[in-house]
């Protein structure tokens, strides 16, 4: 899967990656310094294959990308954030 291509949806707030059809999302609202992910969803039919991860990885690309800070506002992204401390610097 690429990871390049999880998008920002700005208009919806939400960070989306398409996956066969169907859309697995992050929806986030914006702080003048951070990017609050308040949670993540993929479909029924494509749960188990590490699509939220990659959703999640891409994500927090785009934010390290723009500048900002992550705070995890779902239980999904706090786990993924303990298993790749790579993305520590982006703890907001």
């Amino acid at each position: 899967m690429d990871k390049a291509s999880v998008r920002n949806n700005k208009a919806q707030s939400r960070f989306e990656l398409d996956v066969e059809g169907a859309v697995a999302f992050a929806n986030y609202r914006l702080t003048p310094s951070a990017v609050v992910i308040t949670h993540t969803e993929t479909p029924s039919a494509l749960r188990g294959r590490g699509i939220a991860s990659e959703l999640v990885h891409g994500a927090l690309q785009l934010i390290r990308a723009d500048g900002m800070k992550v705070i995890a506002g779902c239980g999904f992204v706090v786990d993924y954030l303990h298993k790749h401390p790579e993305f520590a610097d982006l703890a907001g």
